[in-house]
């Protein structure tokens, strides 16, 4: 108990930092949001009018030790503001929705690649020299390699474009009315593919490397000798005894990554128009919309902080020596 209370009297502070920086950091860009949202029309406006929209998008001109105190009040009632971008709709609103297609995107692709990428080192590691452990780690590390935006162009160029067997771009097609029906399940699964791929591709290496190099070093322990020399099952050493500790590193990357799928998918989903967390932060810079950007940088490190406690946790009833220390 007392790792737990230390943990997250840790994770409190760095949230308590990560408020101060989120709302003092947009607020040093240079540039009028006004005069951005407006555009070329800005230069049409007299001074008088350019304040009567700043002050309908909620700009303030009082100093920001006055406007970060009351940015504090409005954030503990779950008041992140009205988006410049998408006005008038509040910014809670608009991220829920890209919260909705980013969780689906990374949740699916980071599960598939965990559970993928582990048992791919597990058999290799098991069978060391064969070829799963001499071809597949090496080679999906070199593809792994490459930027993730390099990945996502050249699956959409090839299966998109060239043999358009994949749609290209937003999350769903907008013609099929949304709801649980099989068709727009579908599509949504269709449009998946491609983003999610590229996520696979690029994270798959390091969980079999990762798990093959772990793996080797366990079955070299007593306890795995052990259990062969009483004859048990090659199947119940491999995962029962040899896998479920050499798991323990991957379960704290595990906690990293899941806390970063709020913010590790900017790339892909600016590729692919994917209507998510990372597609709206890249849209909100742009467009100078300090509360959605707020929101956004809010969202993401609450995430990664909350999934890091919890796999703290997690790690405390995993492996008893945590907590006997």
């Amino acid at each position: 108990m007392r790792f737990i209370l230390r943990r997250l009297g840790f994770y409190l502070a760095a949230l308590a930092v990560a408020i101060t920086i989120n709302f003092f950091l947009p607020r040093l860009l240079p540039g009028d949001p006004a005069a951005v949202i407006l555009g070329t029309n800005a230069s049409k406006l007299t001074p008088d009018n350019l304040k009567a929209v700043r002050e309908a998008l909620g700009l303030s001109d009082a100093p920001l030790v006055q406007q970060f105190v009351i940015y504090l009040g409005r954030l503990f009632q779950g008041d992140f503001g009205i988006s410049y971008a998408y006005f008038p709709a509040p910014v809670i609103k608009v991220i829920s929705n890209g919260f909705l297609w980013t969780l689906l995107l990374g949740s699916v692709s980071l599960i598939i690649s965990f559970l993928l990428g582990n048992l791919i080192g597990i058999i290799g590691s098991w069978r060391r020299g064969g070829i799963i452990d001499s071809v597949f780690p090496p080679l999906l590390i070199f593809i792994g390699s490459f930027p993730a935006f390099f990945l996502a162009l050249g699956l959409l160029y090839t299966f998109g474009v060239k043999l358009d067997l994949l749609p290209i771009s937003h999350a769903y097609d907008s013609k099929i009315p949304q709801g649980l029906n099989l068709a727009f399940i579908g599509s949504v699964i269709q449009h998946m593919i491609m983003p999610a791929s590229t996520s696979i591709l690029l994270g798959v290496g390091g969980w079999a490397l990762g798990m093959r190099n772990v793996m080797v070093s366990v079955l070299a322990d007593d306890y795995v000798t052990l259990a062969e020399a009483k004859g048990l099952k090659q199947f119940r050493i491999m995962f029962r005894y040899a896998a479920r500790n050499a798991l323990l590193p991957g379960v704290t990357g595990f906690g990293i990554a899941l806390g970063a799928i709020l913010s590790g998918q900017i790339l892909i989903e600016t590729v692919f128009s994917y209507p998510g967390l990372g597609f709206l932060l890249i849209y909100a810079v742009n467009g100078r919309d300090y509360p959605l950007m707020q929101g956004l940088f809010m969202m993401i490190t609450t995430g990664i902080l909350a999934a890091n406690f919890l796999v703290d946790i997690f790690y405390t009833r995993l492996d008893p020596r945590v907590r006997a220390g």
